[in-house]
């Protein structure tokens, strides 16, 4: 062989060898960013069944407190309304604001609990708020992890090459599970026996 010959071998391997390099690597952050996408839906999902669990334990509260405090009528409609807001809420930034309200309400109708001796005697309202407190604190971890998924979604798609991969699907950007009021869910209603 010619030395020209093997000097444009060479150097088509070269060039070969450094697209296949960066093939690898564009197939590296795509995958990189799909996989970190698919773990904020799971931690999505994982919210949502924790308030759907929460949600599921609201109508037994609400006819527990009012078997016992027939005139509380108004912490009730307001637990039943966040309820359901938060039943309907499907993005982070409307579940952030009925998250909100729920803790809220629940605050209340447990204010309101307190002026009734017997309710808070009665084992159904006791194991009630109990599983309560349980789905307060599965739903602050599930907002923690999903949150933690976020920040390193965010953070990956805003770096070359997965920004142009985000763009051109559509999901630049995810958004944080936060509430408005922090106060409201800084902790969760307690058991007070």
């Amino acid at each position: 062989m010619e030395p020209a010959t093997v000097g444009i071998l060479v150097a088509v391997g070269v060039v070969v060898l450094l697209a296949v390099i960066v093939g690898l690597w564009l197939w590296s952050a795509a995958r990189s960013l799909a996989a970190r996408r698919a773990r904020v839906d799971h931690a999505w999902s994982d919210v949502a069944t924790s308030t759907t669990r929460r949600g599921e334990l609201v109508p037994g509260l609400v006819e527990a407190v009012r078997g016992h405090a027939p005139h509380e009528t108004v912490p009730l409609e307001r637990l039943t309304r966040a309820r359901a807001a938060a039943d309907a809420a499907v993005a982070p930034t409307e579940a952030s604001e009925a998250e909100a309200e729920v803790q809220t309400a629940l605050k209340a109708v447990f204010g309101a609990a307190d002026s009734y001796p017997q309710l808070l005697a009665s084992q159904d309202f006791l194991r009630l708020q109990s599983e309560l407190v349980a789905s307060e604190d599965a739903i602050q971890a599930a907002r923690r992890a999903y949150n933690g998924s976020v920040r390193e979604y965010n953070a990956a798609a805003s770096r070359f090459p997965a920004r142009g991969f985000a763009r051109r699907a559509g999901d630049t950007r995810r958004d944080f599970f936060e509430v408005a009021q922090p106060s409201a869910i800084a902790e969760p209603p307690r058991v007070q026996f």
